[in-house]
């Protein structure tokens, strides 16, 4: 059974070797030894195997078949290229398929980094707010531009290519740990709280 109108040629494993590639250059780490002169570009090869084995595993097959069945459904309601066609795709993107890929990505993360499933759920919760907050700067424009332009069977092609420099960026907030800016979302969210229960 064909989920669009369109047919979906893209594999998720081109994702994958597109994917390894850049994370190759990203996800490196600069070991600094005694001085600044001595600096050595090393690649965590632990770190890229993770965080591609994730994409491979997830993002590919489920981002594969999340677009067409978006398509399809939102399709079945409103006119292709339309207002409400690309909100309705881009608020479905942003409020289902986001905040899950958020946080299979962490939790995966921190499991196949050795920690505790106890330590991981801190982490989830501690990073979770930042990713989702700084991800909705972007990742709205990002998908209006997809959704509107780019035909179905490219779309995770399309998004593959923001997706490389989105896992550097949220592996780079999990490697923050418990970062003083990371600090700022949970005061925010508790003052939010505080108004609420005194009014």
């Amino acid at each position: 059974m064909r989920l669009s109108t369109e047919e979906s040629n893209y594999k998720p494993t081109t994702g994958f070797v597109v994917c390894l590639l850049v994370m190759l250059i990203f996800h490196s780490k600069n070991d600094i030894s005694t001085s600044d002169k001595d600096k050595e570009f090393k690649i965590d090869w632990k770190r890229v195997g993770i965080t591609s084995s994730f994409g491979f595993a997830f993002v590919g097959p489920v981002g594969h078949y999340w677009y067409d069945y978006l398509d399809c459904l939102v399709r079945r309601r409103y006119q292709p290229g339309s207002f409400k066609f690309v909100a309705s795709k881009v608020a479905a993107d942003g409020l289902l398929f986001g905040p899950l890929d958020l946080g299979l990505f962490f939790s995966y993360v921190g499991l196949a980094s050795g920690r505790s499933l106890e330590q991981v759920k801190e982490d989830v919760k501690r990073d979770i707010i930042p990713a989702l907050v700084l991800g909705g700067a972007i990742w709205p424009a990002v998908q209006i531009a997809n959704f509107r332009f780019i035909p179905v069977r490219y779309q995770l092609l399309y998004v593959n290519l923001f997706c490389l420099l989105d896992s550097c960026f949220l592996s780079w907030i999990e490697q923050q740990g418990d970062a003083a800016w990371k600090q700022w979302f949970p005061s925010f969210q508790k003052k939010i709280e505080d108004q609420k229960s005194n009014a």
